[in-house]
C-alpha cells in the first residue's frame, strides 16, 4: 500500500535531477559550439533581437573562449 505513493515520488525525484543534469550537458554542449561556430553565435543574437557586426561578433567570441564552460 505505501509502496503506491513511494514508488511514484522516487521516480519522480530520480526523474527531475537526471533531467538537470542532461539539460546542463546540453547546455554546455550548445555553449561550446558557439564559441567554435560564429553563425551559430549570430543566429542566437538575432533571435534575440541583436544585430551584431564583426568586431562585436569577434568580441562575443572571445569573451565566451575566456569563459570556460567546462
Amino acid at each position: 500500500m505505501w509502496l503506491d505513493i513511494v514508488i511514484p515520488v522516487v521516480a519522480l525525484i530520480v526523474g527531475l535531477i537526471g533531467g538537470f543534469f542532461i539539460g546542463i550537458y546540453y547546455f554546455r554542449k550548445q555553449m561550446e559550439n558557439m564559441q567554435n561556430n560564429p553563425e551559430m553565435l549570430q543566429q542566437m543574437a538575432k533571435q534575440m533581437g541583436y544585430n551584431l557586426n564583426n568586431k562585436q561578433l569577434s568580441k562575443a567570441q572571445q569573451m565566451m573562449k575566456n569563459k570556460k564552460f567546462k
